[in-house]
């Protein structure tokens, strides 16, 4: 009998060590994410609903890379990352493909999406990825241990919901900054630019060019809708912009502005991947605008909406666009996901 109670007590503080050990290792204490600014950027607005942590962004970044994340749904058997692709600056190369990238998104508070059909934060955006476009099946993280133990260092509850996902998405995502490519380092004073590219330069933030309006420094994008004349009267639904959405006649053509930060590596190009290469874009802006009704004033240049470009002004407009790749963030190891 002394035996057996002892062998009792000892299975007893055995499961209360094991418990006290469980409990530990969920401990809620999230720590401050430091959220590295480039120099020459605005700061980034941050949702004091949603303040970034290293233990929001960690498990972000591995929903981001999880095909789980899509089980059950119409998009079974892919992750964030199967079209946002680390080397194609978050964007895809497909062809027909044209994926918007997710890069410096932490900045987006307009539109989102090419037609702009969504509204709202960061934050509104994931939680539209979560429930519309994966149909995000929680019950399936539920089943990785892992994850729970993430999900409460993050949040602070073994609770999984939709709003978790799609918060801790919205975490890593802010991380996805690209401000260190060549024209960066330029304008920092590090480096140099070849004579091609400068002059390139000059037509991007001139009249002559006038792509400055739209893509806006330092992020080179505005984050808002035009139409830039990509279409005179489109008929299919998928090139109707802006107007598929809100039914004004005023926003027929009208998509949102991408940026041009890695745009040498984010083809094809425009809403519906009609254009293979730079020298298809350029080309188009300097001789293939097609007017319209709806066409943005902005892309009348001393009168007319063509550019005109000569050969060398093509040339070393590519130039300049070719300094806005960023090696260091299509490489950079802290976005990638962790080996198991």
């Amino acid at each position: 009998m002394v035996r057996m109670s002892l062998l009792w007590l000892v299975l007893i503080s055995l499961f209360l060590v094991s418990c006290k050990k469980d409990k530990l290792a969920y401990t809620y204490s999230p720590t401050p994410y430091n959220l590295e600014i480039p120099e020459g950027f605005p700061q980034m607005p941050m949702n004091p609903d949603n303040p970034i942590t290293k233990e929001g962004v960690e498990l972000g970044k591995k929903l981001y890379y999880d095909v789980r994340l899509s089980d059950g749904g119409p998009q079974a058997g892919n992750s964030c990352a199967t079209c946002h692709i680390q080397s194609k600056s978050f964007a895809d190369n497909s062809p027909g493909v044209s994926v918007l990238p997710h890069v410096n998104l932490g900045w987006g508070t307009k539109h989102w999406l090419w037609n702009g059909s969504k509204q709202g934060t960061l934050e509104d955006i994931m939680m539209f990825e979560v429930e519309e476009f994966f149909q995000v099946d929680v019950s399936r993280l539920k089943e990785d241990t892992s994850y729970k133990r993430m999900f409460y260092e993050a949040f602070g509850t073994e609770e999984i919901t939709s709003k978790e996902v799609a918060y801790a998405l919205a975490q890593f995502v802010r991380t996805l900054i690209s401000g260190n490519s060549k024209y960066d380092k330029y304008k920092r004073g590090e480096i140099n630019l070849t004579e091609s590219e400068k002059r390139g330069m000059a037509i991007f933030f001139s009249e002559r060019g006038d792509c400055f309006h739209c893509h806006v420094p330092p992020l080179f994008t505005d984050f808002d809708m035009h139409n830039i004349g990509l279409d005179s009267m489109p008929s299919d639904p998928e090139d109707w912009g802006l107007f598929a959405v809100t039914g004004d006649s005023a926003d027929i053509g009208k998509f949102r502005t991408p940026t041009l930060r890695n745009v040498a590596v984010t083809g094809p190009y425009m809403h519906d991947g009609r254009f293979k290469t730079l020298d298809e874009v350029i080309d188009f802006y300097s001789e293939g605008v097609k007017n319209s009704p709806t066409l943005d004033p902005i892309m009348n240049h001393n009168g007319g909406i063509h550019l005109n470009l000569t050969p060398q002004e093509k040339e070393d407009l590519k130039a300049f666009l070719l300094t806005l790749t960023d090696e260091s963030f299509l490489n950079d190891p802290k976005h990638r996901p962790q080996a198991n």
